[in-house]
């Protein structure tokens, strides 16, 4: 039996090379996903600033929910985890008690605070201000000048000395909460390569971060204390870190990344292996259908059924495995493309880095290898289990029922298919409905393959007539579709699923910046939007320029309710009715207050609130809040599911600059110089474009890749099964059909499958987005016409090229020898 499979495979190079090509795409794919998902789990981020302090004490930057089950006599009880959004601060007392504890030598307290020196930011390093007593967690030493000791003094590492062009002696402007000039005494030694450190004056410090009698960390040594450290603390809050996990305190973007990286590689890889699945169940299909007369030929010379699947079994298991080992090689400069890709876009952080380990490759091959062998089991099923003397007939003409099995599975999926469309048409928060939404255009896409023969034929019959009205070309073209309905579906199927999932993914994204930003727009009354960066004070003084009526600060973070988050925005309650129209439903935001806060409608229908009830969250530094709902609103996605007063979260966030909304005649001029760094003018939607393109910006490149794993697969198939038609193309040049007929033919053809796919993979993405836009925004989706015609296009553009390439080497030989060399 392997002699056989050996002979099969070295005699059929170019019908296995499609197979191979689609599973080392797969192994690829999933792979790179692997690599993802297993950096989110076992990455971690080494100390930069916090080097030399052997254990760091901070504030606890996770929501802890503990949940106790009785069921059947038995106790269970789950503790789940969500990290907050800023940075948890301790009360200083606690660097007192860590001083008491029996072998600590040395406690050094700091404060936190964003703070930028123009001009040093290209670096794209995070920059924050200090007071000088923290130099010495890293330790930071200094190579010229001295401590800052005025008010308006400060001390920069080298980098930032290099980037902005500044040297002991320098002035410079500082952006902060408190913007500023000040005067350069001294530059570090050491440069660090992921954040930039402006070190103030313990005083001034103190006085810019905000937070009089708290502390951001408190580093203590010797690394032996930990133990008795975290047992002094034990109850407080402050969690005790050491080794890498000083990274993760330092660098909370990291931490982040890390959980988004989880969610992001399961779902991408889950995905990427449904589509695998289906694209190597179609190329063994077509591959195991052009070679119907051989197999039959086996089985009239007494090949029981078994030893047929046995065979095609392990030929696929060979062409998996070869596939396997080299796609999931390959996968890993692939996961390198993607971690260059998420960090210029801001989504990973550049101090974490890939973990590379042999599980994601193993898994990555195996699942290939179990893909191909279930693919090419399932495709043979029918070829063998006919009778011996049937099998030359049943070769020669396909029968034109499909198999019961195969007839009952498609109306499953389609059943399927139709269920998960009204979940998806009931969910309403964009983690919940993402991976929804691919799995219900993923099984519509199964659903049109299994019941594909049936649908190629209805669609053929319908094309029949207008192809008919053309020439030669069109009447041959009308026949094969008539006569090969099987291989028209194995081409529809890549094609629809190409279609299909780009356009569900592309319009997914429009339809939330496009509902997310008209929200924005139509929500903002104000005359001029200013950000995104306005410090404190400027509100007081542009309130005071003529012609200005009102000046409303917004300021935009996340809250935990239970372990839920939630979009907030604060903003300054007096006044708002001429710079923001909500709208609002119920309630009224007169009565918004520090003790108070509004909620969009879609937050009070997944929370259960209405005005006058009370709200239990978690602001983004880990503070219980419990406010009374005063009103509930309908602009969600522009604004934001929850709104609280302005002054509530400056005091809970890391930077407690935002934008201002003017309403009035105030000229720029006067705005403008009023708001000092920071500030420009705005769009009014400026905000909720920007996060809108930046959440897409991610989407994209990570569900490109399926798209572009799907375009390759649509090629591949198209050019197997042109390809296979030379013999067909030899006997029509042999009656008389010119090159030019029989390319026409060709063409009406592939433009015929083009339109059956685009027809299906469209309405797969209509019945898909809008129940996505249903739950989402409770509108239709925003589909641009234009990117529309170019998904189209470009599917077409790939059939063409996919066709008539492989056809152009079949017509290269003369017809006689054509069919000499295949007879």
């Amino acid at each position: 039996m392997l002699g056989l499979v050996l002979t099969t495979l070295r005699h059929r190079k170019a019908g296995f090379a499609g197979a191979f090509l689609a599973l080392l795409c797969a192994a690829a794919l999933v792979c790179a996903c692997g690599v993802l998902l297993d950096t989110g789990l076992r990455g971690s981020v080494a100390p930069e600033r916090y080097a030399g302090a052997p254990v760091l004490v901070s504030g606890d930057q996770y929501v802890r929910q503990t949940t106790v089950k009785r069921k059947k006599g038995k106790v269970k009880t789950k503790r789940k985890a969500k990290a907050i959004a800023e940075r948890a601060w301790l009360p200083a007392s606690v660097a007192d008690r860590v001083r008491g504890v029996p072998g600590v030598r040395t406690v050094v307290t700091e404060v936190t605070f964003p703070a930028e020196i123009p001009g040093a930011g290209r670096e794209g390093r995070e920059s924050w201000g200090h007071g000088w007593e923290s130099a010495a967690f890293t330790p930071f030493t200094l190579a010229s000048g001295r401590a800052p000791a005025a008010g308006d003094e400060i001390v920069i590492d080298a980098r930032t000395a290099r980037a902005a062009h500044l040297r002991t002696g320098s002035r410079t402007s500082v952006a902060s909460s408190e913007p500023g000039a000040y005067r350069v005494v001294g530059v570090t030694r050491q440069a660090p390569r992921h954040q930039a450190a402006i070190f103030f004056s313990t005083a001034r410090a103190a006085r810019l971060a905000g937070r009089p009698g708290m502390v951001s960390a408190i580093g203590v040594s010797p690394a032996s204390a930990a133990d008795a450290v975290r047992a002094a603390l034990r109850g407080t809050g402050a969690t005790v870190h050491t080794g890498d996990g000083r990274g993760r305190a330092e660098f909370l973007g990291a931490e982040s990344a890390r959980i988004k990286l989880i969610s992001m590689g399961g779902a991408l890889g889950g995905t990427a292996l449904l589509v695998a699945v289906l694209v190597v169940a179609g190329t063994f299909a077509l591959s195991i259908q052009q070679r119907g007369r051989e197999l039959a030929l086996l089985r009239a010379v007494a090949a029981t059924p078994r030893q047929i699947r046995a065979m095609i079994g392990r030929e696929a298991l060979l062409v998996g495995a070869a596939g396997g080992a080299l796609g999931a090689l390959a996968g890993l400069p692939l996961a390198f493309w993607l971690r260059d890709r998420f960090r210029g876009l801001g989504a990973l952080p550049p101090n974490l880095d890939l973990v590379v380990g042999p599980f994601p490759v193993a898994a990555a091959a195996a699942a290939t290898v179990a893909a191909a062998w279930a693919a090419a089991r399932v495709s043979a099923r029918r070829t063998s289990r006919i009778r011996p003397v049937e099998a030359l007939g049943d070769a020669a003409l396909r029968p034109a029922r499909l198999p019961t099995v195969r007839v009952l599975a498609g109306l499953g999926c389609l059943g399927g298919a139709a269920a998960l469309t009204a979940v998806l048409a009931s969910l309403h928060t964009e983690a919940a409905s993402s991976p929804v939404t691919m799995l219900t255009a993923i099984v519509w896409t199964v659903a049109v393959a299994l019941l594909g023969p049936a649908v190629a034929r209805a669609a053929a019959a319908l094309l029949a007539v207008p192809l008919r009205a053309a020439p030669v070309g069109g009447h041959l073209a009308a026949a094969n579709l008539r006569t090969g309905a099987r291989r028209l579906a194995s081409v529809i199927t890549p094609l629809t699923l190409m279609t299909g999932l780009t356009a569900t993914i592309l319009f997914g994204q429009t339809t939330m910046g496009h509902a997310a930003t008209e929200q924005a727009a139509d929500g903002t009354l104000a005359a001029h939007v200013l950000g995104p960066k306005v410090p404190a004070g400027t509100a007081e003084r542009v309130r005071s320029a003529p012609g200005v009526t009102a000046a409303t600060e917004v300021l935009r973070s996340t809250v935990r309710v239970g372990l839920e988050n939630y979009g907030v925005q604060g903003v300054t309650p007096e006044g708002l009715s001429r710079t923001m129209d909500l709208g609002v439903r119920s309630g009224s935001l007169a009565g918004l207050d520090s003790g108070t806060a509004a909620v969009s409608e879609t937050a009070a229908g997944r929370l259960d609130v209405r005005p006058g009830d009370r709200l239990r969250l978690t602001l983004g530094d880990g503070t219980p809040f419990a406010p009374r709902v005063v009103a509930v609103y309908a602009r969600g996605l522009g604004f934001g599911d929850l709104t609280v007063s302005h002054g509530v979260l400056a005091a809970h966030v890391d930077d407690p600059r935002g934008l201002l909304l003017v309403a009035g005649t105030a000229p720029r001029s006067v705005l403008t110089g009023a708001s000092g760094p920071g500030a420009a003018p705005l769009a009014p939607s400026a905000v909720a474009e920007a996060k809108a393109a930046a959440n897409a910006d991610v989407n994209y490149v990570a569900m490109g890749l399926i798209i572009a794993f799907t375009a390759i697969a649509v090629v591949n198939t198209l050019a197997m099964a042109t390809s296979d038609r030379a013999r067909e193309f030899a006997l029509l040049r042999l009656v008389g059909t010119t090159r030019r007929q029989l390319f026409r033919m060709l063409g009406l053809e592939t433009l015929a499958v083009v339109l059956v796919a685009a027809v299906l993979g469209t309405a797969i993405a209509a019945a898909t987005l809008c129940a996505f836009a249903s739950g989402m925004t409770g509108g239709l989706p925003h589909v641009p016409p234009a990117a529309y015609l170019a998904v189209v296009a470009s599917a077409a553009a790939l059939a063409l090229l996919a066709t008539f390439l492989p056809a152009r080497l079949a017509l290269r030989p003369p017809p006689a020898t054509t069919i000499n060399t295949r007879e």
